[in-house]
């Protein structure tokens, strides 16, 4: 009778998980419908203004148009034009329209100088800000913007910081534990410290996952710990960083059910295959919700990241298993065939440690001036010098594992986990802030002198004044912007426009340049300029069917 009871006891216990596990599935369900996400681009960089930075124009503009490198989104009152008295300028809510912000200005607020902060939410959920001048007539004494700072708040930062270590390291107690206690546990030890240790792992990292969504608000905003506001945490639940967060707690939520059978004792082949299935999607979570869905090769850099974060985790969880429970528990003989089969592992995890790291570095870094020169390539250098550290005690384990004599002499393979583990704790903490650090790719093209030369100025006709940008202004491609105002510095709706540039003293003809509307009265377009020289351009605007005007201007290029 104890017989059946029990065999009637072991299908319903995982009839129970199945269902546990389904409702957790449900739940992300829910939280994916509810929680539409964002579309994914580059880290955000500042590109061009209108005004450009530092120009100086002969009138007020009736707005300020500053231009990303990729889509951006809004930090309510965090966008600001002030007045050289020191007055507000701005008029209105700024306008987000992908990469473009456009700011309504009051045209007679005077002249002098304007300043011009910004603090805006670039698409890898990192906070973007800066700020720049302009002139009208001529240049004053720069005014001071006295409202909120748009500077992050420094201990919000290192709580996000802390909050991402907390993550990983709740990830890795969470899959060391799962993964021996499925293969490699020996039936006679009992499974009560592993559970507990990995019931340990998946409280942090839930917790570290609410926390990062309730910390995003003030993050992005450069607030305190405890500015958050409903609207605020609704924003981040609306993005893309907030529906990834809400899908990992799903993947948890089911997962867990599957885990309670686990470790009580061996489970059948379809809960693992569901168990490994859940985890890998939850690995997805974390490159989604960062960089690597912002980069140049997005598609290749989240694989990546999954694999490298995957590999830390079977890694380090396995090495704290060995560390806590294996070397002091198992006899010689269990030692005898666990060992040989981890070393594998380890092996395996540490070639895609490897090969992950280095696709990844290659998409962040892009240069060896980028590696030498930001802040994320040095401690990118950093991590990989800990790494190489860590390889060394890890040879030294493998070699007393291959030799056979790390089942009798458990003191000896313990001390060198420990250190390993010592070391990769460290290198967690880098992993920790490099996810919270510009891209080297983007702080380079950010960086002061990072365009050589630029060109503005503004030309005016009859039926409209025209402001005209190129960037870099040398040879080679150039981006080119052109905004078209009426003659009372309100935008002109404008309906084609044409532009030619030609260098007539190489005796090179006019060249069209192909141009994009990004709004009624702004274009941009691309033109590559093969040699140096004073350029000519010329630019017909028709701001009807019957009124069109043309006006000239001549580009030095270098």
């Amino acid at each position: 009778m104890a017989v059946m009871t029990a065999a009637v006891r072991r299908p319903s216990r995982a009839v129970a998980a199945r269902s546990g596990a389904v409702a957790g599935l449900l739940l992300l369900l829910v939280a994916l419908l509810l929680v539409p996400a964002t579309p994914a681009s580059a880290h955000a960089v500042l590109v061009s203004s209108s005004p450009a930075a530092s120009a100086v124009v002969p009138d007020a503009p009736a707005q300020v148009v500053i231009t990303f490198s990729e889509s951006v989104r809004k930090v309510p009152g965090k966008v600001r034009v002030i007045a050289p008295d020191g007055s507000r300028a701005d008029r209105g809510e700024p306008t987000f329209q992908g990469a473009e912000v456009t700011i309504p200005v009051d045209p007679g607020a005077g002249r002098g100088t304007y300043l011009v902060s910004y603090r805006v939410i670039s698409a890898d959920s990192h906070p973007v800000s800066g700020a720049f001048t302009y002139s009208v007539g001529a240049p004053s004494e720069p005014p001071t913007d006295s409202g909120t700072d748009n500077r992050a708040n420094p201990v919000t930062e290192t709580a996000v910081k802390v909050a991402k270590y907390a993550g990983y390291a709740g990830l890795l107690l969470l899959v060391g534990p799962a993964l021996v206690l499925a293969a490699l546990w020996p039936r006679r030890l009992s499974r009560r410290g592993p559970a507990r240790l990995a019931w340990t792992g998946l409280g942090v990292l839930a917790v570290a996952t609410l926390a990062e969504i309730w910390l995003q608000v003030p993050y992005v905003n450069g607030g305190g710990l405890f500015d958050v506001t409903g609207s605020g945490l609704g924003d981040v639940l609306g993005s893309a960083y907030g529906t990834t967060h809400l899908v990992r707690l799903g993947l948890l939520a089911a997962a867990a059910f599957l885990l309670r059978p686990l470790f009580a004792g061996p489970v059948g082949r379809t809960d693992g295959i569901i168990l490994a299935v859940l985890g890998g999607a939850a690995l997805f979570t974390w490159p989604l919700a960062g960089h690597a869905a912002a980069s140049p090769a997005p598609a290749v850099s989240v694989v990546v990241d999954a694999v490298h974060l995957g590999a830390m985790a079977v890694w380090l969880g396995g090495l704290v298993m060995l560390a806590v429970f294996l070397l002091r528990r198992a006899d010689e003989r269990e030692l005898d065939a666990i060992l040989p089969i981890w070393s594998r592992w380890a092996a395996l995890a540490v070639a895609a440690l490897l090969l992950a790291g280095t696709v990844q570095g290659l998409i962040e870094v892009a240069s060896l001036q980028a590696l030498i020169d930001t802040t994320y390539g040095q401690l990118l250098l950093a991590k990989i010098a800990l790494f190489a550290l860590v390889i060394g005690v890890a040879a030294y384990s493998r070699a007393l594992v291959r030799r056979r004599v790390a089942a009798g002499r458990p003191g000896s393979m313990r001390r060198a986990v420990v250190a390993e583990l010592v070391i990769t704790a460290v290198v967690l903490g880098v992993s920790a802030t490099l996810v919270q650090t510009t891209p080297a790719r983007t702080a380079v093209a950010d960086a002061p002198g990072a365009s050589p030369g630029y060109f503005s100025t503004t030309l005016s006709s009859p039926i409209y004044s025209l402001q005209v940008e190129l960037d870099p202004a040398e040879t080679g491609n150039n981006s080119m912007h052109l905004y078209a105002y009426t003659p009372d510095n309100r935008p002109q709706p404008v309906q084609e426009w044409k532009v030619t540039a030609a260098l007539p003293s190489a005796g090179i003809e006019p060249i069209t340049v192909p141009l994009l509307p990004l709004s009624d009265n702004h274009a941009t377009g691309e033109v590559n300029l093969p040699a140096r020289g004073d350029w000519q351009l010329r630019i017909t605007v028709r701001t009807s069917d019957i009124d069109q005007a043309t006006v000239t201007a001549t580009v030095p290029i270098k």
